[in-house]
Order: C-alpha cells, then structure tokens, then sequence
C-alpha cells in the first residue's frame, strides 16, 4: 500500500510539473520579443515623456527595414539612408541639450560608474520682479560658502572648490565624473578657485539658464528659423546673416552700415583669440543676455545677482566714492561698467584686490579700439551724479554678463 501511495504521489508530482512548464511556455508566447522590447525602450527615451507612442508602428518599420537590408544589393541604400537618421537624431540631441542647458554629450552621461547630475528647473516671472530692492551700501552680506559638495554630498575640508558667484563648492573629481568639465576646464578651475579672480561652476557660468522657458523658446525658434543648429561654430558672415534676419523681423527693415560695423565688432569680443569663429556657448551667452537685456528691467536683473556679486558691487562703488558721501560720476560708473570684464593676470591672483573682475581693460582687449578708448575718454569727463541705487542697476547686466569662465566678452556698452 505505501509503495502504491509513493507511486501515485510520484504521478501527481509529475502532474504538477507539467501544469509549471505549460504555464511557463504561455507566459513567453505573451510576452514581445527581445528586440521589440529593446526598441520601445528606446522610443520611450526618444518621446522624453515616459510614453510610447507609435512604439508599434516603428517595430513594424524597423522589423521591414532589416529584412530590406538583409537582402542582397541592399548596403548602399542602407548606408545612404543611416546618415540622414544619424544626422537627424544628432541634431534632436543637440537641440534637447540647449532646452534643458546641459552643454556635454549625451554618451558622457550614459556611463553607468558616472553621478546622475541634478535636474534644472529654469526661473520664473514673479509678480514683484520689476519692483525696486533695497541693497544696502554700508551693509556687507559676505556670504558663507556651502560646507558639503554640491554632487556628492560630502565634506572634504580643502578639497573643496568653491564658486565665485554663488556658495556652492564641488569636488574636482565630481565634476570630471559628471561631464560638466573638459580635462582643460578642470585644470583652469583647479588655478583660479581659490584666488581672487574665482571660478564660476557650471551652474553660474551658463547664464542661458537665467532665461525662463518662455524666453529660451523663443530663442530657440530664432535659432531654427535662421537655421543654426546648436553646438555649433559661427563664422562672421554667418553672425552677419543671423543678424539681418532678427533685425529684419523685429524692425522690418536692413541693418545700416553703422550696425553691420557693431556686429563685427561684437564678433571680435567674442572671438578674443582670433581663430575666426566664435564658439557655440560664446554666441548662446551673448544672446541670452541680450534677451534678458531687452525684456527685462533693471530692478528685476538686480533681483538676479547673488550675495557675493552684491558684494563684489559695493567695494566697486565704495573704492570709487572716495568722498564717501554715497555719489559718483556718470563717467566713473561708466568706466567702472566698461572694466568689468577684466580678467585678473595669474601673476597678480595672489594680491588682495577684493573687487576681482573689475581693473584697466588692457589694450589688446577686444573693446579697446581706438574709436571706444576716445568714446571712454570722453565719458570720464560726464559729472553726472549717480547713486548707489542707480549704479547697482545700470551694472546689473554687465555683472551678469561677467559670471561665464571664457575670455569672451559677452555683452557691450553700446556705441
């Protein structure tokens, strides 16, 4: 009896096993195939948004073009059509990439060893942005720096790197495992961050994303219709054209002789080693600027500037009002706007000059032609009186204008 009992037992085991196996072979049949799972995966990383939308059809396409290619004679035509789709798919990239302000390659971020970096969310309008704001003259904020690295969340003590404009410090090897910095970035950040003239991290040195996204839209739809593509470089016929054709949209009419001249010039400010070309984030910072130049005011451009570059402005103001009496001239505040952009020499960075960007421009600096030395000249004789409250937001582009790391000088006084 126990044998037969063992026997039956034996059978219901197999019964049972069976039912595992069947049940198993149907949930493979559901279940899509390798390849299509791969490539709705890779449509859904596309649209952006988390949906899958004609993941179904473009199985299909991609199921007919590999049959397509598998046939004989098919090589040319499958490599003439890659090119446009490589082509295309670069520039969706590229444009994703001025959208959401992340200036890398899309490859140095899919390494599986590398931080995930912080998402950015663009500003806002708020209702009191264009409401005057009280900054003290005699009331130094000297902000403290963040204690912990703005990647990692780890306190290193001197292995930190602060930032010239805001309070955030980084570790030099986040960043580099991040993405944010070229090998040449990293080196020049590793000699200035901790001298007077600082280094702006990658958050403060893209003054793009001070745009709202309404203004950065707008930018973009500029860029397409001229058709430039970003991340790429300009010529100066092609900053010519560009130009023309904003000019021609806002105003209806061409440049005049006197314009074309100033874009040349704003080329060669932006071109300061004379290769010929300006980069790609040179022409992107000068335009964005010259967005919040012409759409916002100057209370809400004060707004902007942070504690250090508040306090960067009052040692300005105060080492030019020697009188102390809370009043300078138009043409020392011009002076003052027109050195912004100088760029501390490393074999003065270990003097103790608090003002860091502010000094001479130097005479091979693109702004010192002999036309804008003799127009400078002339304004250092404007006594105009200008206060404390004025001169913080006539300079408050200028400041702005002075947070990217480049030699380019990304906005000028006007002629």
């Amino acid at each position: 009896m126990g044998v037969l009992m063992s026997k039956k037992q034996q059978v219901e085991k197999v019964q049972k096993c069976s039912a595992v196996v069947s049940a198993f072979k149907d949930s493979l049949k559901d279940r899509p195939a390798p390849a299509a799972v791969a490539q709705t995966e890779e449509v859904i990383a596309e649209n952006g948004d988390g949906s899958a939308d004609g993941s179904h059809q473009t199985n299909k396409e991609h199921t007919e073009q590999k049959d397509k290619d598998s046939k004989p004679g098919s090589l040319p035509n499958q490599q003439a059509s890659a090119l446009p789709s490589e082509e295309h798919k670069a520039n969706q990239e590229a444009w994703g990439r001025l959208r959401d302000g992340k200036g890398v390659e899309p490859e140095d971020l899919k390494k599986a060893h590398q931080l995930i970096p912080p998402a950015f969310v663009r500003p806002k309008r708020e209702v009191n942005d264009d409401q005057p704001v009280d900054v003290p003259l005699g009331q130094r904020e000297q902000p403290i720096n963040d204690e912990i690295c703005e990647v990692c969340e780890v306190w290193t003590a001197d292995d930190l790197f602060p930032c010239r404009t805001c309070t955030r410090v980084f570790h030099d090897g986040c960043l580099r495992e991040m993405g944010y910095l070229s090998t040449e970035a990293l080196q020049e950040m590793r000699e200035t961050a901790h001298t007077t003239s600082g280094w702006s991290c990658y958050y403060c040195d893209n003054v793009n994303l001070l745009l709202t996204e309404e203004e950065m839209y707008s930018l973009m739809e500029t860029f397409k219709q001229c058709k430039i593509i970003p991340e790429t470089c300009l010529v100066s016929d092609e900053l010519l054209q560009y130009r023309h054709f904003v000019t021609k949209q806002l105003f209806e009419r061409d440049l005049t002789d006197e314009e074309e001249e100033e874009v040349l010039a704003q080329f060669a400010a932006l071109d300061p080693d004379k290769k010929g070309q300006i980069e790609w984030l040179d022409f992107l910072y000068h335009e964005s600027l010259s967005v919040l130049q012409k759409f916002r005011t100057e209370n809400s451009l004060v707004r902007i500037l942070t504690a250090k570059e508040r306090d960067r402005t009052r040692a300005v103001f105060q080492s030019i009002d020697q009188d102390k009496d809370g009043i300078i001239t138009a043409g020392e505040a011009r002076k003052a706007q027109t050195s912004w952009f100088h760029k501390i020499n490393k074999e003065s960075q270990s003097c103790s000059v608090s003002i860091s960007h502010v000094g001479p421009i130097s005479e091979s600096s693109p702004a010192s032609s002999s036309s804008e030395r003799s127009r400078d000249k002339a304004m250092e004789n404007d006594n105009r009186p200008v206060t404390w409250d004025n001169f913080l937001m006539e300079s408050a582009i200028y400041i702005l204008a002075a947070r990217p790391n480049s030699s380019a000088m990304h906005i000028r006084l006007p002629l």
